[in-house]
């Protein structure tokens, strides 16, 4: 048999048990290291690699702690998808019962947090652990449409055994995730599964078409409520002298006055009323809005001096950056490219080029603009922090790097060089 590559059309020519019957053969062949008999899905096989690269074990059903109820209640009440269930609902339950699937909803870190469809395949995955408050995360239960979407950070559908894990191999499912429309922060994944013989190559559209309408929803819900904010703030900003701005509860700006405006205004984990320090403005006074602040910027800018930062990557795509002085500290979350450019700043301490960095993140050193915009969106951010010309950390700024136990869960997303090396302990600038 040729070694063509296994794709959803070709699947789709097949009855379940033939689908099932040659990928189970490619995936024998690929844990033996022999020649498979079509080579599998590259999103699969990039899967495959990192379960077997992190020792998930291809026949042994693992699972994790689960949640407790109230876990579960309090994660819910945080979660941003709590507000576009009504969405998902619409968009996916009216088919779910008559194609025998389920609708599950799981955040940022694989949790299951919502699970509804059809009640014979809700029994169904009881029995393989897939049910609220489990951990589908991808090192935890391999190749699944839930974990390794979140890894991926794109829309898959798994089939069959491209289920890393043996007991998986008699469900198909179709996962895609959602990001939060503001920065582009994953917050979750939607995911449709059902029983092997459901297959059908045109869920994984469907499911990616109501993440997209999910992602609007949000969208028209954060404009709605800055234009609220707008409208209660913009008559207090009109008797203002000076410069003073409007924000939301995430520093989301909604209106100014004496200043151009910042499209955030990074805000601190323990921001409040009073006099704070912001790295963005210096010394401001905070004064509580409906659904948000206000932050009227002191003209006698006398702002903290930044002398250390934490750049945290231990954390499954939870990285942040620490930022600490004389003015106390606060912290901002990252997004993978800057998470990656700022471990490539910490790796490479005399500094990079605009080119030097789009040759080690894109490998194309002509994508000079691209950086620069990327650069320039993040040093808004830390003011103080970083240097351009070339690009690097502050000389007077200490930088700790906390890095992930195991070295191959490093910005997994990433296949700079730099960040390659690292996972196989050859640290440094080229």
């Amino acid at each position: 048999m040729t070694n063509t590559a296994v794709d959803l059309a070709r699947l789709s020519a097949m009855d379940a048990g033939q689908a099932a019957r040659l990928l189970k053969g490619v995936r024998a062949a690929a844990l033996a290291g022999r020649r498979p008999p079509a080579a599998p899905r590259p999103e699969i096989a990039e899967s495959w690699r990192r379960m077997m690269a992190g020792g998930v074990h291809p026949d042994r059903d693992a699972r994790s702690r689960m949640l407790s109820v109230a876990e579960t209640e309090e994660r819910r009440q945080l979660s941003p998808l709590r507000q576009v269930l009504p969405v998902l609902r619409e968009g996916l339950l009216p088919t779910l019962d008559e194609a025998l699937h389920i609708m599950v909803v799981a955040d940022a870190e694989g949790r299951l947090l919502w699970r509804e469809g059809h009640a014979s395949i809700l029994r169904k995955a009881d029995r393989l652990g897939f049910e609220v408050g489990a951990d589908w995360d991808e090192g935890v239960v391999g190749t699944n449409g839930v974990g390794t979407a979140l890894v991926a950070r794109r829309p898959v559908q798994v089939f069959s055994a491209e289920h890393f894990v043996s007991s998986h191999h008699d469900w198909t499912c179709a996962g895609a995730p959602i990001h939060d429309p503001r920065d582009g922060s994953l917050l979750g994944v939607i995911d449709v599964s059902g029983p092997l013989a459901t297959m059908h190559p045109a869920t994984l559209a469907w499911v990616s078409s109501v993440a997209r309408l999910a992602e609007s929803e949000l969208r028209l819900r954060h404009l709605g409520s800055l234009e609220g904010l707008r409208a209660v703030a913009a008559p207090l900003l009109a008797r203002l002298p000076g410069r003073a701005l409007a924000v939301d509860g995430q520093g989301w700006t909604a209106a100014v006055t004496g200043m151009a405006p910042p499209e955030r205004v990074p805000l601190p984990k323990s921001f409040g009323p009073g006099r704070v320090w912001l790295p963005a403005l210096g010394d401001c006074a905070v004064e509580p809005l409906p659904g948000g602040w206000l932050i009227r910027v002191e003209e006698a800018r006398t702002g903290g001096e930044v002398s250390r930062v934490v750049l945290d990557l231990s954390r499954p795509r939870r990285w942040s950056a620490t930022v600490g002085g004389s003015a106390g500290e606060w912290t901002l979350e990252l997004s993978p490219r800057h998470a990656e450019m700022l471990f490539l700043l910490a790796a490479g301490p005399r500094g990079w080029t605009a080119a030097e960095l789009a040759e080690e993140i894109f490998g194309d050193a002509s994508r000079t603009v691209t950086v620069r915009a990327e650069m320039s969106r993040v040093r808004r951010h830390l003011a103080g922090v970083l240097a351009h010309r070339p690009y690097r950390f502050q000389e007077t700024v200490g930088v700790e790097v906390v890095m992930p136990e195991d070295p191959f869960d490093l910005l997994p997303h990433s296949a700079a060089p730099a960040v390659i090396r690292t996972r196989l302990g050859r640290e440094g600038h080229p």
